[in-house]
């Protein structure tokens, strides 16, 4: 399992993955589940993946040899609306033909969800959530925020703090608590957590950053996340019901 998450703000786009995959506890890796795509001063493209690995990882070996095969980077088609179609194309045929050529696996889920968003010279900031069917949906003000693999658990303080005016800095602060609450329920997501943010109108990556278990400020702000959480119940009134 999985957990990433990308948001879509006022100031630019966000995305955060975990780094953990297994197949059973004898078999827990480590496995960077962030693409970036960069030319600085004409656009960048951030891709998050979660599902079968093999589907994912071939997805985006077709998806990096895109350049070789047309002679044009990635970076250099018109919208990210085409390459949310191209990403969904390349994931359905992954699929399809992996499940066709393998009709003795039909126990084995080949599925992968991938979170698609960045900026191309000559348009805004876009967000995209791309499905194994190979269709997708993209944010809007009323949904700032996707999230893929194990999310339920992270969800709650998303739906809470996360609006499209919040500032970069903050939403990335949210995002850790969401990855902490995450971590702390669910062994199957884990460190290291990878960063990326883009700026509106930057085109390129802003900021890029892996959390590992000796990262302090994450340490600090689990710590301080704990604890005021407890302070806050424990303030919380009685019911009036059990008096």
């Amino acid at each position: 399992m999985t957990y990433c998450v990308a948001m879509a703000l006022d100031e630019g786009l966000l995305f955060a993955s975990d780094s953990r995959t297994n197949a059973g506890v004898d078999h827990v890796s480590t496995f960077c589940k962030m693409t970036v795509f960069e030319t600085p001063g004409e656009g960048v493209i951030v891709m998050l993946n979660s599902g079968n690995l093999a589907t994912t990882q071939q997805v985006v070996s077709r998806i990096k040899q895109y350049a070789n095969r047309t002679g044009q980077a990635l970076t250099a088609i018109d919208s990210l609306f085409s390459v949310a179609e191209l990403l969904g194309k390349e994931l359905r045929d992954v699929i399809t033909t992996t499940q066709n050529e393998a009709p003795e696996q039909s126990s084995v889920d080949f599925s992968a969800t991938f979170l698609l968003g960045g900026q191309l010279k000559g348009e805004a900031p876009r967000l995209f959530m791309v499905y194994p069917q190979g269709n997708f949906i993209e944010s809007s003000a009323d949904t700032a925020f996707f999230q893929i693999g194990e999310s339920k658990y992270g969800k709650p303080i998303l739906d809470r703090v996360i609006q499209p005016e919040l500032s970069l800095y903050k939403a990335a602060k949210c995002a850790l608590v969401s990855f902490d609450s995450t971590i702390k329920s669910n062994l199957s997501v884990g460190l290291p957590i990878d960063f990326a943010m883009v700026k509106r109108d930057g085109l390129s990556v802003f900021k890029r950053h892996r959390i590992d278990e000796g990262d302090d400020y994450f340490r600090e702000l689990r710590t301080s996340w704990s604890h005021g959480l407890r302070n806050v119940f424990n303030q919380l009134p009685e019911p009036d019901w059990l008096k």
